[in-house]
């Protein structure tokens, strides 16, 4: 397979269209050279993704989505939602990467950071991201998971103070948890990495840009006959 060949399908699996359009342009910014993504949202389903309610709402329109990219021959699916709805589910069913945005960004932390912590959206989300952690054995690596109290459609209204809140508590991740590098837990928050990795002088990780980088390698790998 040569690069020009590889095509990433993101999907962010809730319904807001902003959401989406922010994804791809954070996608399409560190995707290698040749390498097409497509971002798209289901038509239907939740609004934005806060816990596991949420999760299990999205799961129709989300699974829809992934069905209608393998058939469009997509090299790779990633699931732009850091919850990682429906990974495990849709990866067994897959003959093409699967990559989820929590599990992509867990990872990348740890190869920039001895430990790292999260911050997300609502205290809500906090148990699916744990148990996330201890599914992938990954928990002991995460110094903690923390909440910024900022609802996940915030992130989407011009001038809020969702970005204030969110740089707010990966300070307290910094000062209190000693982290090296803190990841970002929401598929929303992939424009504020590199303006945050600035602010804070620490590894500030996207999930949405890492994803990126995995599924264009992992298209590359032979297949299995």
């Amino acid at each position: 397979m040569s690069n020009s060949d590889i095509r990433i399908l993101i999907i962010n699996p809730n319904t807001t269209q902003s959401m989406t359009t922010k994804i791809g342009e954070a996608a399409v910014a560190v995707a290698p050279k040749g390498v097409q993504v497509i971002a798209r949202n289901p038509t239907y389903g939740p609004a934005s993704i806060q816990g596991e309610e949420d999760g299990i709402a999205a799961l129709p329109g989300l699974v829809e989505e992934v069905i209608k990219g393998q058939e469009e021959g997509f090299d790779a699916v990633i699931i732009a939602c850091f919850d990682d709805t429906g990974l495990a589910e849709l990866r067994a069913q897959s003959d093409i990467p699967i990559i989820g945005i929590g599990e992509a960004a867990f990872h990348a932390a740890m190869m920039l950071g001895t430990k790292f912590s999260v911050v997300t959206t609502l205290a809500i989300s906090i148990p699916v991201i744990e148990k996330n952690l201890a599914d992938y054995g990954l928990d002991s690596m995460c110094i903690k998971v923390r909440a910024s109290d900022v609802p996940v459609l915030d992130l989407e209204i011009s001038g809020s103070d969702a970005q204030k809140k969110i740089s707010d508590e990966i300070a307290r991740s910094i000062d209190e948890d000693k982290a090296s590098a803190v990841v970002l837990g929401c598929a929303g928050m992939a424009d504020l990495s590199a303006k945050l990795t600035k602010d804070h002088r620490v590894a500030i990780i996207d999930g949405v840009s890492v994803a990126v980088g995995f599924a264009s390698t992992l298209a590359r790998l032979p297949k299995i006959a």
